[in-house]
């Protein structure tokens, strides 16, 4: 018995899935800080381009709102694409997306079509949709104790993301006169070429029969209590991330803040996101995920609480930072939450749902936010983030009150 419990020959069948685990987390990784270029890219030029190209000044910020809802609308069907197929096939199209996504960006400018460029900027939010799943894959390498640290492993390339997109907007905006970010977008497309030659080196466990054939309804899996707490966690972190990050810019340039204010403010709201990942997987494994997920939900709080004190440039700056780290535990710790709702089997189905419930709403937020913003002004906007943040203590309240939230057996 003593032999049999120590010999390393036992540990080999449970062990063998993970054994590429090193390797496909730092892969990911650095996939994420690619690919996270892209957002940046988008939300940096975006505007711009849609200001220049547009047939109306109000429709200037409709190619980023159609990139949110591209990244939305893709979730659910890069999720079949991964349980039929695998996740690399998925991951291939998705970079596929990115590549046409900078393509047709670059043509866009250069025959000045407005339309054609909402068309590029829908392929790059389908492109961000498959990026979403980097995270679940890396959970995927790691055995169940470090799947947390795996998870936020690979969100912490999005600080390499936040160095990545602007250097690439700033290096190459010019080179292609007189069609401002034509090179840009050409850039962006050989990025994503990049990042697909690395994912296709990633090594993930061989999918199931199992898996393939889906496991228990969607309904069923999405009225377990864990799963609702998840969902709840993660719509309200990325929806007031979004909420309020779209609006503060707008609001600096309204009470009379300079451009480079505001850019040095959103430089670190972002590295604020990303940052904590190298630690918040840690966190979640000492504390539980229900305590970091709290801790961000009172950030989050904290942010819009210090916006309300004053609007000096030091008052935005801390809103976008306490922001930054907020959504950062909100949103990596519910999403280990999912990973707790599903059995193998389920995974893709259950994890492209919660992505889809998750970006669908913040789709409704972006859309929201400029005109509540130019409407009743930034106070308002503040107020209002506290509705959902109480939505999101309630469900943590309930879930509390169910003793501890334990994985399906």
């Amino acid at each position: 018995m003593t032999h049999a419990k120590t010999s390393p020959l036992a540990d080999l069948p449970e062990a063998s899935p993970y054994r590429f685990e090193r390797s496909n987390v730092l892969k990911l990784a650095i996939a994420q800080a690619l690919a996270g270029a892209n957002a940046i890219v988008v939300y940096a030029t975006g505007a711009i381009v849609g200001h220049t190209l547009a047939p109306s000044p109000l429709l200037a910020t409709l190619p980023i709102s159609i990139f949110v809802v591209g990244m939305a609308i893709c979730t659910l069907p890069a999720g079949v694409i991964a349980r039929r197929h695998g996740r690399i096939t998925a991951f291939l199209t998705g970079t596929g997306c990115g590549v046409l996504a900078g393509l047709i960006a670059a043509l866009a400018v250069a025959y000045g079509s407005f339309w054609l460029f909402c068309v590029a900027t829908f392929l790059g939010g389908g492109y961000a949709a498959v990026v979403l799943s980097f995270r679940f894959a890396a959970a995927d390498c790691a055995p169940p104790a470090r799947r947390p640290r795996a998870l936020s492993t690979v969100m912490a390339g999005g600080v390499f993301a936040g160095v990545i997109g602007p250097q690439l907007v700033t290096y190459t905006m010019d080179i292609w006169a007189p069609y401002m970010f034509a090179a840009t977008y050409l850039a962006q497309a050989l990025v994503a070429a990049l990042s697909a030659l690395l994912l296709s080196s990633v090594r993930l466990p061989a999918s199931t029969t199992e898996e393939a054939s889906g496991g228990r309804p969607l309904a069923v899996i999405a009225r377990q209590p864990r799963f609702i707490v998840a969902v709840v966690c993660g719509v309200v972190s990325y929806l007031l991330m979004n909420f309020l990050m779209t609006a503060a810019p707008l609001a600096m340039q309204m009470c009379g803040l300079s451009q480079t204010d505001a850019n040095l403010g959103l430089q670190w709201h972002v590295i604020a996101m990303y940052g904590p990942s190298f630690f918040t997987g840690q966190l979640i494994t000492r504390f539980g995920v229900a305590r970091v997920v709290a801790a961000g939900m009172l950030l989050i709080a904290a942010a819009a609480a210090a916006g309300l004190t004053g609007v000096d440039v030091g008052h935005f700056w801390l809103t976008l930072v306490l922001l930054g780290v907020g959504w950062n535990f909100g949103f990596v710790g519910a999403s280990a939450l999912v990973l707790e709702c599903h059995r193998p089997e389920e995974k893709t189905r259950v994890q492209s749902l919660n992505d889809f419930l998750v970006f669908g709403t913040m789709a409704f937020g972006s859309f929201l936010s400029g005109g509540l913003l130019t409407t009743y002004g930034w106070n308002t906007v503040l107020w209002l983030s506290f509705i959902p943040i109480a939505l999101a203590g309630l469900a943590l309240a309930w879930a509390a009150r169910l003793r501890r939230i334990q994985p399906e057996p």
